[in-house]
């Protein structure tokens, strides 16, 4: 992937790999590759986010701090800064309650 790549990661995910300084802590094709990667997964995520609190569970919030301890569990494909992002991006697609996460600090 070039620098002339069309997609722009929007500044709440450029924060994830940013210094304090807003200097880019990862190459920009690295950058995109990772911010597609969650994009995908919250995008993928909806319905089944969706499913899971129409068949009984008692909260949004719920549902969301499920998925986001699966994303940021050890092992996992993404890590727990970007699981954050995730869960936030997943709770702005179903226009639900963002849920109460733990920050991460990149620098």
């Amino acid at each position: 992937m070039d620098d002339t790549s069309q997609i722009q990661p929007p500044p709440s995910f450029v924060e994830i790999y940013a210094s304090r300084s807003g200097k880019l802590l990862i190459a920009k094709p690295e950058l995109v590759a990772r911010y597609e990667l969650c994009e995908d997964l919250a995008t993928h995520l909806t319905e089944q986010a969706s499913m899971l609190y129409h068949s009984g569970n008692e909260s949004e919030e719920g549902v969301l701090s499920g998925i986001h301890a699966g994303l940021a569990a050890e092992g996992s494909v993404v890590p727990p800064n970007e699981a954050r992002w995730i869960t936030l991006r997943l709770a702005e697609l179903l226009n639900w309650r963002s849920p109460k996460l733990p920050e991460f600090d990149a620098s």
